[in-house]
């Protein structure tokens, strides 16, 4: 897989009719963005790509603030179901962990059991509360502290459903 990262300016020429349209609403989207939180590197958004295809989008909502930075990925249609957002989290946390070995990494979720939830737990993520979210209504909070961390499964988490 790999990232490139999307520039106040935006991004080159992306490959595929479909996806250059949805990765251009990413891209208007992630410049919005800039211009509400600021553009720091690494802590931005990307594109991401495999096989020459543009597959999705990652990146953080916003450079670290209190030792936690917030990560968000989304797997374009025709791409789902074959691991392509688990690479994405991936990224995103090998990235965070590489400029900011004490960082908290978080992901907030729809309060419901779900393929996110999922590739959450699988990379180690652990559930940490619901909370209400200023846009997005009731959400899962999930926090990973350190690469090595793992989670407890998703059914041993009894205490949050």
């Amino acid at each position: 897989m790999e990232l490139t990262a999307i520039t106040p300016e935006g991004v080159g020429e992306i490959p595929g009719a479909f996806t250059a349209s949805v990765a251009a609403e990413i891209i208007t989207a992630t410049m919005q963005l800039y211009r509400a939180v600021g553009y720091e590197l690494p802590w931005i958004g990307y594109l991401a790509f495999e096989d020459g295809l543009c597959v999705g989008s990652c990146g953080f909502k916003s450079a670290p603030k209190e030792n936690r930075v917030e990560i968000a990925y989304f797997t374009f249609p025709g791409h789902e179901s074959k691991g392509v957002a688990t690479r994405m989290a991936g990224e995103l946390i090998r990235l965070a962990f590489d400029n900011e070995p004490n960082v908290i990494v978080a992901a907030q979720t729809l309060p419901e059991r779900s393929a996110s939830t999922s590739i959450l737990t699988k990379l180690g993520f652990c559930f940490v509360t619901a909370l209400e979210h200023p846009e997005d209504g009731l959400v899962w909070e999930w926090q990973l502290s350190n690469p090595a961390d793992s989670a407890r499964p998703m059914s041993d988490q009894t205490s949050w459903m």
